[in-house]
């Protein structure tokens, strides 16, 4: 029976199954502060360069792509589950958010996203 259902996943997953090219969603953990908002969003490996943050509304759109920079060109992938593509992420929140001051950067794989409240009038 384990044999059985081993195969079938080998079936599924096979090494013809290339996870690259597809667009993929990555997580994020939304944060209310005192100041404003906290986004954490899980994008290890992808550079800074390759991030497009856009605030509309009450709307955060996180877009990019990630790329494989570390492997020469001519290699054959023996396994590959790590999908290298475009990326996004939208993310709605109950008030706006225009105006906000948006700061941004990259610690241990997560985007940190600080969303801080405009200033009153």
């Amino acid at each position: 029976m384990a044999r059985s259902i081993n195969r079938h996943f080998q079936f599924l997953g096979s090494s013809k199954d290339v996870r690259s090219g597809r667009l993929w969603y990555p997580a994020a953990d939304v944060y209310q502060t005192e100041e404003g908002w906290l986004v954490k969003v899980e994008l290890a490996g992808v550079s800074a360069e390759d991030v497009e943050i856009d605030v509309q509304g009450d709307t955060l759109y996180i877009a990019g792509c990630r790329k494989d920079r570390s492997c020469a060109g001519g290699n054959t992938y023996h396994q590959m589950e790590i999908t290298y593509s475009s990326f996004e992420k939208t993310l709605n929140f109950p008030a706006s958010i225009e105006g906000a001051k948006v700061e941004h950067n990259f610690e241990n794989g997560l985007l940190i996203i600080h969303l801080k409240k405009a200033a009153k009038a």
